[in-house]
């Protein structure tokens, strides 16, 4: 299946059921907390995607392209919030992206934001368009088994949901990886181009004609999460540690592990959904 072929195909991504419920119940008060909703929406890669793509239609005459959860709740009217809101897709079951298991999805997707924000901070990238980058650079991976359910199960028996070897690999077999394809989806909403372009080239940063930072602070930060996930320790950790990619943004490994303020212990389901 071709990439456009696969970004036609009418599928939902689903939301995180509290994430959801915590929305409604925000939008149902008289006047909601702006603070709240940007919290929550800030937890969930699908809803911030569909938020994202919403304010910057030219119904909202946005002076630039929009990159942020803060900067987009500025422009959307609660009414239209409701909606959104109210039509997003549950991730209630085993079986809604087969193969996949949402909630480390979700809690991977979150401490990769996290890292990405917090890895910005120190190069003086934006930290705005990095966490959206981090929340956002899977889903491309939720679409493509969605696309391609046979077919992932061979991948999945292979290599881990966002094993660093994942992307070559799915491009081999399928002429696209995840990160092509969430670049392509972040085309389709109009984000910003430099958001694009690091999620285009978050497994190959240099690969770009135009080195852009963020691709780079999105690759330490997902090599980061990842690493989490697969409980490495010390000695995996120095042993693939992205160093080439790390240089040129002046991040060794000891600074990249110094912004572990993330509580890892806390999963998706049971976060207190700050950000």
């Amino acid at each position: 299946m071709e990439l456009n072929a696969l970004l036609e195909i009418p599928v939902a991504l689903p939301s995180h059921p509290r994430a959801v419920a915590l929305l409604m119940a925000e939008l149902a008060h008289a006047e909601p907390s702006l603070r709240r909703l940007t919290q929550i929406f800030c937890t969930d890669p699908a809803l911030a995607a569909r938020l994202l793509e919403l304010a910057n239609t030219p119904a909202f005459q946005a002076p630039r392209a929009i990159c942020g959860v803060p900067e987009a709740l500025a422009l959307v009217g609660v009414p239209q919030l409701q909606t959104l809101v109210g039509s997003a897709a549950l991730g209630t079951t085993s079986r809604s992206v087969p193969g996949v298991n949402l909630q480390q999805f979700w809690r991977y997707s979150l401490h990769t934001a996290k890292m990405a924000r917090s890895l910005a901070g120190i190069v003086r990238h934006n930290p705005l368009a990095a966490y959206t980058a981090g929340l956002l650079h899977g889903l491309g991976e939720l679409l493509i088994h969605l696309g391609h359910p046979e077919r992932l199960v061979s991948i999945n028996s292979l290599v881990g949901l966002f094993d660093p070897r994942r992307a070559a690999l799915e491009q081999r077999l399928l002429g696209y990886g995840f990160g092509e394809v969430s670049a392509a989806m972040a085309r389709r909403w109009q984000l910003p181009q430099m958001v694009v372009d690091a999620l285009q080239y978050q497994h190959a940063p240099f690969d770009n004609s135009v080195y852009e930072p963020l691709a780079g602070v999105l690759h330490l930060a997902a090599w980061r999460a990842w690493a989490r996930e697969a409980g490495w320790g010390d000695k995996e950790l120095a042993v693939s540690f992205p160093a080439e990619v790390g240089l040129p943004l002046g991040l060794d490994i000891d600074m990249v592990l110094q912004q572990d303020s993330i509580d890892w212990t806390a999963h998706a389901d049971a976060s207190a959904y700050m950000v």
